[in-house]
């Protein structure tokens, strides 16, 4: 007897593992087949409180997990794409969102799904082969996993028996189901457990599994749901930690919005089960309805959230102070300035969504270079020595800046390539590491730039006021180059064209030329010595190359 119940526990430790993976795999391909459309509804939210709840609910009942939206949204948050006050709105939606998992597996142990999960199994393989619809035949086994794991479910509890197990109904009818410690003593557990397992759909099911055989009472196995609640905040918290201080307000929020929920419904918890007990006909003083234990644990997990939602929706600015309040700013403490602003490596948890952070880390990289090439432009008509010797540090700092951008933009995009992408998310990722690859050799020309004018200020000679002209316009030109390639990054691709950069590259190209002829006809005619010539040519050499520079990361934008 003893190895039949070795046997049937690693059959319910297979199917948890088969559960989580099916809908891990679901909840990818969703992500995938949405790409753009999840990221561009999510990055496009609104101040209205209503609008950020239903989009957090439609996205998490999409990507069927809460905790894949909360991460997000704290991700956001760090970025700067959404406010804490819409963030919390987006996780109250979260939470709503995230009780179509729980009637998805209420529906698995009140019907059969068998011969549902091997036409699922049969018509998914053949979209996965064909690879204009893999995602779709991705979707179909994730889903037939997660069928499959709740019919091995419902046959392994079978198989335990435990209504018939003496020791076991014993066990759990030592617990005083009327004492609210004994609840919040489930409550604990429930909440341990899901941070352990990082997984509160594995923990509803094996509270459904209990509940269904009838040996867990219901008051008990809804404090077991009221903990997983709790429990599901642990990822998101976890994921901000590395994170800015409003993200981890963000994901403090998720947690008090959860607590606060749990500690009202702990105040009027019998009567509150006994309303929802109602609305499925089930008596909890009388037995044999244990069919109904699924379907009442589902409707509890939604009346829970949706109630908690109504109630707290209004108080979002109060509850912004309080989370403020608990987590304050650092006085006096500053970030690093190479910090990235709009991802955290450790916040890598959604590639589809990470790749709209990614693209505004990048587009802030290209104005950080042209903010770099301004202090140069200052830098060539700055006469007062210590001035001088300041701002040239200075660029020699913002230098090392955009080493270290490069390096942690294109670590972050290695990170999101490891995962399993869509086309298209691919080739925006191979785009963003050629973009950052040549913004930070726009870096390096401003540095030598920079270094050739100190060497022209070390060497105690000076250029003339016409060749001062001439870099000033060739310098405006550039700029310009710049400013037209900064309007690209910021913005969608179709909404300009790339002959704009083709235009003032052709112009840099023939301005050089004629400074270049120019140069050689001065020298000659000694109106300035030959290192002097030297420089100037330098100078216009390194803005030609720069604006190379800047056609070949315009070009990257535009899939060139």
């Amino acid at each position: 007897m003893g190895q039949d119940y070795v046997m049937i526990g690693l059959k319910l430790l297979g199917a948890l593992g088969l559960l989580v993976f099916g809908m891990r795999m679901m909840s990818d391909a969703l992500q995938k087949m949405a790409g753009p459309q999840l990221r561009h509804i999510l990055a496009r939210m609104t101040t209205n409180r209503l609008t950020g709840m239903l989009t957090g609910a439609f996205v998490t009942s999409a990507v069927q997990s809460s905790s894949a939206t909360t991460v997000m949204t704290v991700s956001f948050v760090s970025a700067g794409l959404l406010t804490l006050s819409q963030a919390i709105s987006v996780i109250m939606g979260a939470n709503i969102g995230t009780t179509l998992t729980a009637w998805i597996m209420s529906l698995g142990y009140n019907v059969d799904l068998t011969n549902v999960v091997f036409p699922a199994f049969f018509v998914g393989i053949i979209l996965i082969y064909h690879k204009r619809h893999r995602f779709v035949g991705d979707f179909l086994y994730g889903i037939a996993f997660l069928f499959l794991s709740l019919v091995m479910l419902s046959e392994a509890g079978k198989e335990l028996d435990l209504e018939h197990n003496a020791s076991v109904v014993e066990f759990f009818a030592s617990f005083d189901t009327g004492s609210h410690w004994t609840i919040l003593a489930f409550l604990a557990i429930g909440t341990v457990i899901t941070c352990i397992v990082q997984s509160s759909a594995a923990v509803m099911a094996i509270t459904i599994l209990l509940c269904s055989t009838g040996v867990l009472p219901i008051y008990l196995g809804i404090a077991l749901v009221m903990g997983e609640n709790i429990g599901t905040t642990a990822t998101a918290n976890l994921a901000a930690l590395g994170a800015g201080t409003q993200a981890r307000r963000a994901a403090l929020a998720h947690l008090l919005f959860n607590v606060f929920g749990v500690m009202w419904v702990l105040c009027v918890f019998y009567p509150f089960v006994d309303m929802v007990c109602g609305f499925v006909g089930y008596e909890p003083s009388a037995g044999g309805q244990v069919k109904l234990l699924p379907v009442v644990l589902a409707m509890f997990h939604t009346c829970f959230n949706v109630t908690n939602t109504a109630l707290l929706i209004g108080f979002i600015p109060q509850m912004e102070r309080v989370v403020c309040w608990l987590l304050p700013e650092k006085e006096g403490a500053k970030e690093e300035e190479f910090r990235l602003q709009y991802i955290q490596s450790n916040l890598v948890q959604t590639p589809e969504i990470a790749v709209l952070q990614a693209q505004k880390e990048t587009a802030r990289f290209a104005r950080e270079v042209q903010q770099m090439f301004g202090m140069v432009r200052t830098l060539l008509g700055e006469k007062d020595s210590e001035a001088f010797t300041q701002l040239y540090n200075k660029v020699a700092h913002q230098e090392d800046i955009t080493d270290k951008m490069e390096l942690e933009i294109a670590h972050y995009l290695e990170q999101v390539s490891n995962n399993h992408l869509s086309d298209i998310t691919k080739m925006k990722v191979r785009q963003m590491m050629r973009e950052v690859s040549e913004l930070e050799s726009i870096g390096d020309s401003c540095y030598n730039l920079a270094r050739t004018m100190n060497r022209l200020h070390d060497s105690g000679k000076d250029l003339t006021q016409q060749q001062y002209e001439k870099l000033k316009a060739m310098m405006a030109l550039t700029d310009d180059a710049l400013t037209q390639m900064n309007a690209v990054m910021g913005g969608h691709s179709r909404e300009h064209s790339i002959r704009d950069t083709y235009r003032i590259e052709n112009e840099i190209n023939q301005m050089r030329e004629h400074l270049k002829a120019d140069n050689i006809r001065a020298v000659n005619e000694h109106e300035y010595d030959y290192a002097i010539g030297t420089i100037f040519s330098d100078l216009v050499g390194e803005c030609e190359k720069l604006g190379d520079y800047v056609v070949n990361v315009v070009q990257a934008r535009f899939g060139k």
